[in-house]
């Protein structure tokens, strides 16, 4: 069923934390509903808004590593691409900061 995607292990912590995280959001919404706030972002929104604009910028994160990581390698004249592990702690840094100050 799955076998037109590359499943590494990269990959399938990724998706794991994704759904982890949208059951943990459930949980936490079901017992202390949010309000609007204002941070960064430039309109006011819920934990749910910015769930969800925190897992886009995570997903573009790891696009544009893997897109570019022929490049890095390249630049850093490294022997081989950079791991991917990278991208994935760079993108959840990304959401953790959307989640807190967005």
């Amino acid at each position: 069923m799955f076998a037109w995607m590359v499943w590494t292990t990269p990959v399938a912590v990724f998706f794991i934390f994704i759904a982890l995280l949208l059951a943990a959001m459930t949980v936490w919404e079901i017992k202390s509903p949010t309000t609007l706030r204002k941070g960064f972002l430039p309109m006011a929104t819920t934990r749910g808004d910015r769930l969800f604009i925190g897992l886009l910028g995570a997903a573009y994160i790891n696009l544009a590593f893997v897109g570019l990581s022929g490049k890095f390698a390249e630049w850093l004249t490294l022997e081989q691409d950079p791991s991917i592990w990278i991208s994935f702690a760079i993108s959840i840094a990304a959401l953790l900061l959307v989640m807190r100050k967005g």
